[in-house]
């Protein structure tokens, strides 16, 4: 059986599936690598994610969302998510 060529076409999937879990636990990684998993998002998708993506960070991580499960709003983006 080769494996390759169903990974090549479940890439989208499994891509998706990879990102869910990130945020997921966006808030129990290191700020290290929030930085880096950040940072290379945006290298990929491009500079106009950039703020989007930070907010949504900013709502998954524990020290920004209100512990009812509601962002807290913010004035300026945190760019590392965190």
């Amino acid at each position: 059986m080769d494996v390759v060529p169903a990974v090549t076409q479940n890439e989208p999937q499994l891509s998706r599936a990879l990102g869910e879990a990130v945020l997921a636990v966006w808030g129990q990684l290191p700020h290290d690598i929030q930085h880096r998993v950040f940072e290379q998002a945006v290298q990929s998708q491009g500079e106009s994610i950039r703020q989007q993506l930070a907010v949504l960070l900013h709502g998954k991580h524990p020290r920004t969302s209100d512990p009812l499960g509601k962002p807290r709003e913010m004035m300026e983006p945190d760019s590392l998510g965190g």
